[in-house]
């Protein structure tokens, strides 16, 4: 599996220009998980996980008070995901995450940041073959077999282990998220996960080089700006 949630957070950290960004994402998140799943954290696991995430990206309690409170209210707008996939420079794929309260404006705008870029937006499924859907959590640990004990008494059907230097990375089926993470809390007493997330990890990672990495870097910056995108895979290894 290697290190490749890694490299997609190196990927987010390079496209991320501005942290109002990054807040208004987790903002829109939590909106639509307080709306759907109701806004008190003890009882929507969800909305909670999207809270210590927003908190460890340091996201101020303001912006996530208000996207609750906005979903108390009843009211609003009624966002809905979207994922587009498409081929990108040098041979390199992408899949983009959205949500969407104007779903032909989203794809519209997602299209336009691929044709700009010589890039080819594709049908669903077109790319996300070549990708795993997967449940990541990365922690300080230094019992892998206690951690995969635990995991398999759970009936999580784990798809690799990583120890390094006493940090262990987990990847298990993005179904079984919830499952997994129970697992490790009531194993491992009161981890500090460095990755607790959903991903799509590309099966292989490919280097591009010239005109393509100018491309590439305008793709996702195009992306970036699209306030619909929540989040943007790839298989381009950056440098």
């Amino acid at each position: 599996m290697g290190r490749a949630y890694q490299n997609r957070k190196e990927s987010m950290a390079k496209t991320s220009d501005m942290k109002a960004k990054v807040y208004s994402r987790y903002g829109r998140e939590i909106y639509v998980s307080a709306k759907s799943g109701g806004v008190d954290p003890i009882g929507n696991l969800a909305l909670r996980n999207l809270i210590d995430r927003a908190k460890k990206d340091q996201v101020p309690a303001h912006v996530i008070d208000k996207a609750i409170d906005k979903a108390k209210g009843g009211g609003g707008e009624d966002y809905s995901p979207a994922r587009y996939e498409g081929y990108g420079p040098g041979g390199s794929m992408a899949i983009i995450e959205c949500l969407t309260d104007n779903p032909n404006r989203t794809f519209g705008d997602v299209r336009l940041a691929f044709t700009k870029t010589k890039c080819k937006i594709g049908s669903q499924g077109s790319v996300s073959h070549m990708f795993d859907h997967l449940s990541i959590f990365v922690f300080n640990y230094d019992d892998e077999d206690t951690v995969l004990e635990a995991l398999m008494d759970a009936d999580v059907d784990v798809t690799d282990i990583e120890n390094e230097d006493g940090k262990i990375s987990v990847f298990a089926p993005n179904t079984d998220y919830f499952k997994a993470k129970q697992a490790l809390l009531d194993a491992c007493g009161d981890l500090d996960f460095e990755v607790d997330e959903i991903q799509f990890i590309a099966h292989n990672y490919l280097s591009i080089s010239g005109d393509d990495v100018a491309l590439f870097e305008k793709f996702l910056a195009m992306l970036n700006e699209l306030d619909d995108v929540q989040q943007v895979y790839h298989n381009v290894e950056l440098s």
